[in-house]
C-alpha cells in the first residue's frame, strides 16, 4: 500500500504566498509522474501542475508564472510553491502520484487526503 500525506495549506490574503508539501511512503518501487490538482466548491478537479520523474514541468494556464512545482525523487516529495495568489485559487488541493509498486511492478494512481487553502481578498 502508498500513502500520501500533505501539508501546508491554510489562509492567506491575496498576494500572498504559501507552500504544499507530499511526501509518498510505503511500498514504492519508483514514481512517475506527481503532481497536485484542486478542487472548488461546486466545480470538477482540475489539473494545477505536474512533474515527471525527469523534472519536466506541466502547468495550468491560470497559474503560469504564479506556482512552481518541484520534487525530490529521493525523498519521494513533491511540493508547490504558490505565490501571488488569489481569491480564485481558493480550494482543497490533493496531491497526486503515479506509483510503480513493489511486488507487482505495476502503475496505480494515488490521492492525498486533500487540504485546504483559502486566498481572502
Amino acid at each position: 500500500q502508498v500513502q500520501l500525506v500533505e501539508s501546508g495549506g491554510g489562509l492567506v490574503q491575496a498576494g500572498g504566498s504559501l507552500r504544499l508539501s507530499c511526501a509518498a511512503s510505503g511500498s514504492i518501487f519508483s514514481i512517475n509522474a506527481m503532481g497536485w490538482y484542486r478542487q472548488a466548491p461546486g466545480k470538477q478537479r482540475e489539473l494545477v501542475a505536474a512533474i515527471t520523474s525527469g523534472g519536466s514541468t506541466n502547468y495550468a494556464d491560470s497559474v503560469k508564472g504564479r506556482f512552481t512545482i518541484s520534487r525530490d525523487n529521493a525523498k519521494n516529495t513533491v511540493a508547490l510553491q504558490m505565490n501571488s495568489l488569489k481569491a480564485e485559487d481558493t480550494a482543497v488541493y490533493y496531491c497526486n502520484a503515479k506509483v510503480v509498486v513493489t511486488l507487482t511492478y505495476r502503475e496505480y494512481n494515488y490521492w492525498g487526503q486533500g487540504t485546504q487553502v483559502t486566498v481572502s481578498s
